[in-house]
């Protein structure tokens, strides 16, 4: 048995790895394979919550595990797999490394399946750890040439284009404004906190594919709703979870809610994703619940593989 920590997880390639796990998942989804609960919460009055999601795949390998992490301030989370038909506890992820790597994996999937086939070049709005790994997961799926960044914070978004283009090989560049960074685009990451609207149909191009990222609500977000009027093409990694924050999702009472569908769908085939080349298509990630234990199944069994 195992315990990962996230210095265990700085390899690049286990970005790829991240993304042919969760594919398999939403194709488990549509058969019904992938067990995926809505989270629970678990209050302490006066310093926050304990937050737990359980999950798994069925089948001839079935996996089970649970994640926890916490609202008291920091970034630590636990996942435990098992290997259910085994009774074996295969391993344990310790701190919040893998939680970014299934969720920039979840954007590199909406990424390969929503956008043009011979997107070049991406526009991020936003600096941070989850920008970071959306960026390398759209780079695993996409041969991009060119990335702009723009966050509030010119030291951040200079460091983040410094680190990025060495890191991923490729050049990223720092951009004056949220319009600057995007205007040109074939991709399009929004990976904020801001809780008002700093991108809008107008500053894209057609044929430009938008990924948003963590829980967005009608008090809250940073996409225009104008982009969800352009939009031929809504889709989510999780329906459900969009209708179970206990404050609206962004797109409630839009007339919108209803278009949106699920990636696995899309994925499957089941569903139409884009259609043309000037279609303008969103994502939006909820964070699939309980597909932090398939991701961390398969790192666990890549390092053992390594050691």
């Amino acid at each position: 048995m195992k315990i990962l920590r996230d210095e265990d997880l700085n390899d690049s390639g286990l970005m790829a790895v991240a993304i042919d796990a969760l594919e398999g998942a939403f194709f488990a989804r549509v058969d019904n394979r992938l067990v995926s609960p809505p989270r629970h919460h678990v209050s302490f009055p006066g310093q926050g919550d304990l937050v737990f999601t359980v999950g798994g795949v069925l089948g001839d390998k079935p996996l089970a595990g649970f994640r926890v992490y916490e609202t008291f301030g920091g970034a630590d989370q636990i996942v435990a797999v098992w290997s259910a038909d085994e009774a074996r506890l295969k391993g344990i992820c310790v701190g919040e490394r893998l939680g970014s790597l299934r969720t920039g994996a979840i954007g590199g999937i909406a990424i390969r399946h929503l956008s043009a086939p011979d997107a070049r070049s991406v526009g991020i709005i936003g600096s941070g750890a989850q920008a970071r790994t959306q960026l390398a997961a759209a780079a695993a799926v996409r041969k991009l040439n060119l990335v702009r960044v723009y966050s509030r914070s010119e030291e951040n978004r200079v460091a983040f284009a410094e680190e990025m283009q060495r890191t991923l090989g490729l050049a990223v560049e720092p951009a004056g404004s949220a319009r600057d960074a995007v205007r040109d685009a074939d991709i399009v990451i929004s990976a904020t906190t801001s809780r008002t609207p700093v991108i809008h149909a107008a500053d894209l191009k057609p044929g430009v594919h938008i990924n948003t990222v963590g829980p967005k609500t009608r008090d809250g977000h940073e996409l225009g709703l104008d982009i969800a009027d352009a939009a031929a093409v809504i889709a989510t990694d999780s329906p459900e979870q969009t209708r179970a924050y206990a404050s609206p999702f962004f797109l409630a009472g839009s007339g919108h809610e209803h278009r949106m569908t699920d990636l696995a769908e899309i994925i499957a085939g089941r569903a139409s994703g884009r259609r043309s080349p000037e279609d303008m298509t969103l994502f939006c990630s909820v964070g699939l619940a309980g597909t932090e234990v398939v991701v961390a199944s398969a790192v666990l069994d890549v390092v053992s593989a390594s050691a």
